[in-house]
């Protein structure tokens, strides 16, 4: 289901008492290292903050060849891949992977700060709708 990208939902902790910071997003997957890759819009006017190190959880759904449902829910921290602690093997991950490039920014993207990150997942689970709905 995951292939190597596609669009899902990114909710971060914010530490506080407010509700998590979710927005959608495009990703990139690595299948064997089962590592999620995002391409995050950053600055200092961002409302998701410093996301290097953030407590995340990453959801994506569709349905399979069969029409049922499926989704997968990925549980770690956001690690930025330019980070000495991530090295050249979140580097050579991000040749395996096709992050959607998804324009929904006011400005041209050439002038949109970015960050890339990864979430190797501390806990992955899937759900798939069964035949009969049961």
């Amino acid at each position: 289901m995951l292939g190597n990208g596609g669009t899902g939902v990114v909710s971060l902790s914010t530490g506080e008492d407010d509700p998590p910071h979710a927005v959608p997003v495009s990703y990139g997957y690595d299948p064997t290292a089962s590592v999620f890759y995002f391409r995050l819009a950053a600055g200092p006017d961002s409302e998701k903050g410093d996301l290097d190190g953030r407590a995340a959880t990453f959801v994506t759904y569709g349905s399979d060849d069969d029409g049922h449902y499926r989704s997968v829910v990925a549980r770690g921290q956001l690690e930025n891949v330019e980070s000495e602690a991530v090295g050249t093997a979140a580097l050579d991950g991000l040749d395996h992977v096709d992050i959607p490039l998804v324009d929904i920014f006011d400005e041209p993207t050439r002038v949109v700060s970015f960050e890339f990150l990864r979430l190797d997942p501390a806990a992955l689970t899937t759900r798939k709708e069964t035949p009969g709905g049961d």
